[in-house]
């Protein structure tokens, strides 16, 4: 017996928003929504495929009351496929990100950024071919 990583949730005020913003940032689509929640992902997963093979999660943003209260223990790691980390960085922040410091210090290859919602994320290397 074995289980799938098929889904990573968020829990947030705004889902519609953030997924809108996550959507731009990865390349993603909405593949559902209902009832406060909204999916996103590369691909629509079917139970075929999941059954199948480990496929790529989609992220699920789920409407809450509360506010988040302290740092993520559990954060998502991106990096850029066709520019320099620092243009994705500023891409990033375009699209509504923040830097913020998790306390990582200044000479880190990563930059720490924060969603619209205050989410903690890194930006690594870049994974561009180089010219």
């Amino acid at each position: 017996m074995t289980s799938r990583f098929t889904e990573l949730a968020v829990d947030c005020h705004d889902p519609e928003k953030l997924a809108a913003f996550w959507c731009e940032v990865l390349d993603f689509k909405v593949i559902d929504r209902n009832g406060g929640k909204v999916e996103i992902g590369s691909w629509v997963p079917t139970v075929e495929d999941v059954r199948a093979r480990q496929m790529s999660p989609t992220l699920l943003f789920i409407q809450v009351p509360e506010a988040r209260t302290a740092k993520n223990r559990l954060h998502l790691d991106v990096s850029p496929i066709d520019g320099s980390t620092d243009d994705e960085v500023t891409r990033l922040l375009g699209l509504g990100a923040t830097k913020t410091d998790v306390g990582q210090g200044p000479d880190r290859s990563w930059v720490v950024m924060a969603d619209p919602e205050g989410n903690e994320f890194c930006v690594l290397r870049t994974l561009a071919p180089p010219n």
